[in-house]
């Protein structure tokens, strides 16, 4: 089934330089953009247009779909690339914050 844009939780993203972002707010897409799973258990209809702020630039279409869609193997590379900035994410943010605390305090005396 291809990406529901009626659900209230997909979002597309257009930036200035053209690149497009579409996927389910939940991570319930793994073939996002181009699928949503059949029976997704968590799809509800989206609401009228209330309050809803459209910008001018137009999304780009939908890329082709890629080889691997039907056999899985397509998601399985997402998902160890996932695995792999999920394994360095706790790493990354200690040497942020290390190096935070360095700038922090290189004007205090020593003692």
């Amino acid at each position: 089934m291809p990406m529901r844009t009626e659900c209230k939780h997909y979002e597309s993203r257009t930036y200035a330089n053209g690149d497009a972002v579409r996927k389910c707010n939940l991570d319930l897409a793994p073939d996002a953009p181009w699928r949503c799973p059949d029976n997704c258990e968590k799809y509800e209809r989206r609401l009228a247009d209330v309050a809803w702020v459209h910008g001018s630039a137009i999304a780009p279409p939908t890329p082709p779909e890629v080889p691997g869609l039907d056999d899985g193997s397509a998601a399985a590379v997402l998902d160890a690339a996932e695995d792999i900035i999920n394994a360095i994410g706790a790493q990354m943010i200690e040497e942020v914050n290390a190096e935070r605390d360095k700038k922090r305090r290189w004007w205090r005396k020593k003692k």
